[in-house]
């Protein structure tokens, strides 16, 4: 059973524990492994992500934590990098790749915050289209291992996080599959593995991990590997439904790792 987490935030970003208190739990959870992930700095976006200066700070907390239960678990300093962030890689011991964002001509369009902006991205940049959203997003996905320099390719749907009951677009629609495909098709070549991210589920958005099953589905067919994330903003979702899917994952014939 996977006793790890590497995809967890703290108060150094939009997270609600400090990262002790995440350690804490952490231990109590009997875990062998806990990485933090601090949302890196966006300058177009200052609230969900680490400041500057902060991010300095975040690096000698979990550098001084690390020393501090050194023994009791194991502590990683990561971060997961926005595609529209430039951060230096050899920082951290290791990057999370996610596109959060599509940027329309100087115009940052949130892609996971409320229906309603990412409603004014379809009308306002894609001409009420949202196909076109989607494939704009895949296309960045696509080329988030380049990009961003990730070590890990995070909730690789996150465009489905509001679409609920199909509510913006159809993911069995061809031009839906056929852009988070070809997106697929170019990640699986970096040979980087996938998060299955349980944090839509443990805040209500959706009723299944990121990525969908259909698309687990096509990384097992490919010979593709995943990791078990719980996008966690909160000590109490650490590991959050870990075993249900982990064993999915293993039935899938997916290779499950761990950093």
């Amino acid at each position: 059973m996977i006793r790890s987490d590497f995809h967890v935030h703290t108060t150094y970003c939009d997270g609600r524990n400090s990262p002790e208190d995440v350690i804490q739990e952490a231990v109590r959870l009997g875990m062998r492994k806990l990485g933090f992930s601090g949302h890196s700095y966006t300058p177009f976006d200052l609230e969900p992500c680490m400041s500057q200066e902060g991010t300095d700070q975040y690096r000698q907390a979990i550098h001084s934590l690390r020393e501090k239960y050194r023994g009791r678990i194991e502590i990683l300093c990561g971060t997961e990098c926005d595609y529209y962030s430039d951060i230096d890689p050899k920082d951290y011991d290791y990057v999370i790749g996610s596109v959060h964002y599509i940027d329309c001509g100087g115009v940052f369009r949130h892609l996971d915050h409320t229906p309603e902006m990412l409603q004014a991205a379809i009308d306002e940049s894609f001409g009420g289209d949202p196909y076109a959203l989607v494939e704009h997003y895949y296309s960045l996905a696509a080329d988030v291992v380049h990009k961003t320099n990730a070590d890990v390719i995070g909730h690789f749907d996150l465009i489905t996080k509001l679409n609920a009951n199909n509510r913006f677009f159809d993911e069995n629609n061809p031009r839906y599959v056929e852009a988070a495909n070809s997106a697929l098709d170019a990640l699986l070549k970096t040979g980087k593995p996938f998060e299955i991210n349980t944090g839509g589920v443990s805040r209500g958005y959706k009723d299944f991990p990121y990525p969908s099953l259909r698309i687990l589905k096509y990384i097992a067919e490919r010979g593709g590997s995943v990791i078990l994330s719980s996008d966690s903003h909160s000590k109490d979702t650490l590991m959050f439904g870990f075993g249900k899917y982990e064993e999915l994952a293993r039935s899938l014939g997916l290779k499950v790792c761990e950093l």
